[in-house]
């Protein structure tokens, strides 16, 4: 069963919502969790997981659906052939794109952050759950207060059609990344309620021309366009 899983990441939440709820559990499970999820075997991740589905801890989020969604393929073949050590996600939601994120780059310093509670309590359980060089907080780009320059990258992936105050997300971002903003966004009117903006080539290179920043290239993908903005 956990072979159709990011096992690892999963298990992080596993022990995330166990610290966080307090559960009791036995003597033979504490000291599975005590161990590093990458030295357990086949049986103890599968108690584990028995454990998730007792408890009801959801981890519908860190099943591998295959192959990724498109958009989420183009942004992480674009961070493959950058050099960086640190990132921010911004509206990590379901972890669409990070979970595989973390789950290919474990040695990137991540901070991640939401406005949405449920999702942002999923992400908190891996950091409690012991995940490395991971952060989750429940915060809004917008209104953050963060270091300027204080990570290498800045993702804004599937977000910034969401928020009302656009160009102060851009801001923030701009002015927190050091080398890169990447941001994707639909390309094309939608159903979707939520989405209150519709962001074109133009657009965005308003929002961040005004932020004296002109070096952006922009790419497609399946109803997405993506922006790879050099600061």
């Amino acid at each position: 069963m956990h072979e159709f899983y990011y096992v690892k990441l999963a298990i992080h939440r596993i022990k995330g919502d166990i610290i966080r709820k307090g559960y009791k559990i036995s003597k033979e499970i504490q000291t599975i969790l005590d161990k590093n999820p990458t030295d357990l075997t086949e049986n103890e991740i599968n108690q584990l997981f028995s454990l998730a589905t007792e408890k009801g801890i959801d981890l519908f989020y860190f099943k591998k659906t295959g192959s990724l969604l498109p958009r989420v393929s183009k942004v992480i073949g674009i961070l493959k052939s950058i050099y960086f050590e640190s990132l921010l996600d911004v509206g990590s939601g379901r972890g669409a794109f990070l979970i595989p994120f973390l789950d290919m780059f474990p040695h990137i310093s991540v901070s991640s952050m939401d406005i949405l509670e449920e999702r942002y309590i999923m992400l908190k359980d891996m950091e409690k759950g012991g995940l490395e060089n991971f952060t989750a907080s429940y915060s809004n780009i917008c209104d953050i207060i963060v270091k300027e320059k204080s990570v290498d990258i800045v993702t804004l992936l599937e977000v910034l059609e969401h928020i009302p105050q656009v160009e102060k997300a851009i801001e923030n971002a701009v002015r927190i990344a050091r080398e890169y903003v990447i941001v994707s966004v639909p390309s094309k009117e939608d159903d979707n309620e939520e989405h209150i903006h519709l962001l074109t080539k133009e657009k965005l290179t308003a929002y961040f021309e005004k932020c004296n920043i002109t070096k952006i290239s922009f790419d497609n993908v399946h109803g997405h366009l993506i922006a790879i903005v050099r600061i």
